[in-house]
């Protein structure tokens, strides 16, 4: 009988690390559609729990029907009118890594830990009719251990918060990993981001402290024995909210409206 080579078994093992591999690569490239819809779907999920409009016995894109994505230009905060930029297929942790639509933020201006942001970014108008009910914004941060995801929908007086909700994150469970509990993101509900002056005062404060009457309407109740995590959402809104996020999109509409 000959005598069986010494590489056989090393050839016998790359062979079926090579078909491994391409299945796994196959089934990665045929599945990726299905994924990204699945991706696309949870958003508008999300999107829709923030404005407090989400119903399980309803379908998604139906309940997303009465929502206008569109593009802002953060700097300026006017609308982006450009056929280069479709809203549907803009992504924005993409756009914030490319020098050509993201920018380096300055550390004294990274309130918000992340280091990159992106030039426009997707804005939500929530319509009732043709008009704008509450517009959800995209904002993100970071805490703890990660960057956390969420969205934040804003009355039509560019004001009071509706609603918010955090989906993606990597927060410790049963601590910091408590920004995803509904109880919580309710106390956020008719909360102020500004005062008469148009100074922001909306502040995620450490669990238990007690606010003034006045205090109250900027104030929300901090996660207990999540200190860090709850600072993390506090610069989170400070950066989104403030110069360098959304504000001038608010301002640039605050009297004339939302056409455009």
């Amino acid at each position: 009988m000959a005598e069986e080579h010494p590489l056989k078994p090393f050839y016998s093992v790359l062979v079926l690390a090579f078909g491994c591999s391409t299945l796994v690569a196959l089934a990665a490239v045929g599945l990726k559609p299905y994924q990204d819809a699945n991706k696309s779907l949870d958003q508008k999920k999300n999107i829709l729990a923030a404005a407090g409009l989400y119903q399980q016995s309803i379908s998604v894109e139906e309940q997303f029907s009465s929502i206008e994505t569109r593009l802002v230009e953060l700097a300026t905060g006017k609308f982006v009118v450009d056929q280069r930029l479709d809203p549907q297929f803009f992504d924005q942790l993409d756009s914030a890594a490319k020098d050509e639509t993201g920018l380096a933020i300055e550390k004294d201006d990274d309130v918000a830990g992340i280091r990159r942001q992106e030039k426009y970014s997707l804005v939500y108008l929530v319509k009732d009719g043709a008009s704008v009910d509450q517009i959800v914004l995209p904002v993100r941060g970071k805490g703890l251990w990660s960057t956390m995801y969420g969205y934040v929908a804003i009355d039509s007086d560019l004001n009071t918060i509706r609603g918010v909700a955090f989906y993606e994150h990597g927060e410790t469970p049963g601590l910091g990993g408590e920004i995803e509990n509904p109880r919580w993101q309710k106390g956020w509900q008719e909360k102020n981001l500004y005062n008469d002056s148009s100074d922001l005062l909306i502040s995620v404060v450490k669990s238990g402290t007690q606010s003034s009457p006045e205090e109250q309407a900027y104030h929300i109740d901090g996660l207990s024995g999540a200190t860090l995590t709850t600072k993390g959402v506090d610069n989170m809104m400070r950066f989104w909210f403030g110069d360098h996020g959304f504000k001038p999109f608010f301002e640039q509409f605050r009297n004339g409206g939302f056409n455009g």
